[in-house]
């Protein structure tokens, strides 16, 4: 099974960055944004985004995600989804728990019309949150 994720993972991030190792991808994040459900299930517009310089680490080996913010984010990869193509999105999605024990959805899209500009999503039933990424070496 470790053997198919690790495939999976080299076929599906070769296009996101070529100088990567077969074990974790680092993102850098340059800023977020956040939008929330209301009271009748209606969600908020994206805040405007606020600059945040925080370190994102995709480890396929220990099938986890790891978001260096001010209280460290730790997402355990429940299950690697299949990559998306559309005409204007790549998207790569996850499902994950956190480390509070909550399920998340975590998506990876890389925006093809917009100059390939990377963004990581963390999508709970109440809450979104989006960084602005890009690979970091």
């Amino acid at each position: 099974m470790k053997l198919l994720q690790t495939l999976l993972f080299l076929l599906v991030f070769s296009t996101i960055s070529q100088n990567t190792s077969a074990q974790s991808i680092r993102f850098k994040t340059t800023s977020m944004s956040i939008s929330e459900k209301d009271e009748k299930g209606k969600w908020s517009n994206w805040s405007d985004f606020t600059e945040a310089e925080l370190m994102i680490i995709l480890d396929v080996k220990k099938d986890r995600i790891i978001v260096n913010s001010k209280d460290l984010q730790l997402y355990k990869i429940a299950s690697y989804g299949d990559k998306i193509v559309t005409e204007t999105d790549d998207i790569v999605p996850f499902e994950c728990v956190d480390n509070e024990g909550a399920k998340c959805a975590i998506l990876i899209i890389t925006r093809k019309k917009e100059n390939n500009r990377m963004q990581f999503y963390i999508n709970y039933p109440q809450t979104k949150l989006v960084y602005n990424i890009y690979t970091y070496d």
